[in-house]
């Protein structure tokens, strides 16, 4: 009696185990998606989309020349081992072909984006002006470009990176206009002159790549990238950054 008794304890208690995880998966996850927003690879596709068509096979992962794509893991919520990219970590540099987008068997990442003027990652917000060492009259500290992460295996492209940012040390700090890497970077981000000082204007050609969040010397980056946004949907027609 007393081993059935311990037997049907444990099988309620492993029912409502399985049922408060349940539970919690059901409706935790809108909790969980609406605090997340992560930064997808070039030509991610809608948000439950892609969710659904990403096969998790990290083939975008394996042709990424800057060591860019991660796949998400447990601790990062709903969508385990789907890429996404931590611009401050390193950032998307809009290669040419997008091998990414190439990679992808499924359209999780859209075919359609064949170019970098395509690719619709979000927009980049100046959040923190207090931190910006150009609205500061602040150069680029010395050293810079080699406190910017590493890959142990870098590549060619990320050795010509890193020097580009380093003949930018000890100037006024224009790293987020320079180091955009869009083929026309004055359609995304410009360095205007207003009232004495210089600030970035970030504008409609803005693709959300997270360059200019990377490389921003300031210990908290002054400017960040709101992923799945648009130019339109946060500063509005014609407003700019």
């Amino acid at each position: 009696m007393a081993q059935q008794s311990r037997r049907d304890f444990m099988s309620y208690s492993t029912l409502g185990v399985l049922g408060l995880a349940l539970g919690g998966g059901i409706l935790g996850t809108p909790y969980l998606r609406a605090h997340e927003a992560r930064l997808r690879p070039p030509g991610a596709v809608e948000e439950d989309r892609f969710l659904a068509l990403c096969i998790k096979c990290g083939q975008c992962l394996q042709v990424c020349p800057y060591h860019s794509i991660h796949l998400a893991d447990f601790a990062k919520g709903y969508g385990m081992g789907t890429p996404y990219i931590e611009a401050r970590n390193r950032a998307c540099y809009l290669c040419g072909p997008l091998p990414c987008v190439l990679a992808c068997p499924t359209g999780a990442l859209d075919h359609h984006t064949e170019k970098p003027e395509d690719v619709k990652m979000g927009i980049a917000v100046l959040a923190f002006p207090e931190a910006c060492l150009a609205l500061q009259k602040k150069p680029v500290p010395q050293g810079h470009a080699g406190v910017i992460s590493k890959h142990p295996h870098t590549r060619d492209v990320e050795e010509e990176l890193l020097k580009k940012l380093a003949s930018l040390e000890g100037k006024p700090c224009t790293i987020c206009a320079d180091m955009c890497p869009l083929p026309n970077p004055l359609s995304a981000i410009e360095m205007v002159e207003k009232e004495g000082t210089v600030r970035p204007i970030v504008k409609s050609g803005c693709v959300g790549c997270g360059a200019c969040e990377e490389l921003c010397p300031a210990l908290t980056p002054a400017i960040v990238v709101k992923p799945r946004e648009s130019y339109a949907s946060y500063y509005g027609e014609g407003k700019g950054g």
